[in-house]
């Protein structure tokens, strides 16, 4: 409870109206609910502690952190992004909460192919249609290659979801298919190298006969 302390110290110290935000406020959120501290509502405060990270690696690392800790929902994430936009790098967390909110996966879909275009590769099929053990699902990209991209947004990590992943992701690599997979963050932040994986992969595939 010793942030809790420094922070208590610090609102006495400014006065009457002073609250916690940021990243205090975040961290204050998670260790003493219910305590009473003066401090920004969580999704507020998670947006302020993006808008001033150092980085847009740290500004996502404040909206997705407290989604999937639960200390705000994606909805009061998105919410809040309407009543307090900010100044800073507004376009990017703009589109982390778009991504934090509900794991957009059209959205991946359609960034992967915008990134293959940029670097000349081919245009992959989107949505395609598998039958496995646990009967039909759905790609988000393959090309007639053999390579399968699967872009996870956070619903992949939610209760039974990784263990339905893993089997539709064995499935398929029986089937003979190279299986990469790429967070919806890490299309964010480190998007050539992802792709730089997909180029290498492709490569790889190409000497077989298309299935």
């Amino acid at each position: 409870m010793e942030l809790v302390g420094a922070c208590w110290r610090a609102v006495h110290e400014v006065g009457g109206g002073a609250l916690v935000d940021g990243v205090s406020a975040l961290r204050a959120a998670g260790e003493a609910a219910g305590a009473g501290l003066p401090r920004t509502r969580p999704a507020i405060a998670a947006l302020r502690a993006a808008q001033w990270a150092v980085s847009d690696r740290q500004a996502a690392l404040y909206l997705a952190v407290p989604v999937q800790q639960r200390l705000v929902t994606g909805a009061q994430l998105e919410a809040a992004l309407e009543q307090y936009p900010g100044r800073r790098r507004r376009a990017f967390v703009a589109t982390i909460v778009a991504d934090v909110v509900d794991g957009a996966h059209s959205l991946g879909e359609l960034d992967v192919a915008a990134l293959c275009r940029r670097r000349r590769l081919p245009e992959p099929e989107r949505q395609v249609v598998v039958t496995g053990s646990g009967g039909r699902s759905y790609l988000d990209v393959r090309w007639r290659e053999g390579l399968v991209v699967e872009v996870d947004g956070r619903q992949h990590l939610e209760g039974l979801a990784p263990v339905q992943d893993m089997l539709r992701q064995n499935s398929v690599s029986m089937s003979g298919d190279v299986v990469l997979r790429i967070p919806l963050l890490g299309m964010r932040l480190e998007p050539d190298a992802f792709v730089d994986q997909v180029e290498a992969a492709l490569t790889l595939l190409r000497g077989r006969a298309p299935r």
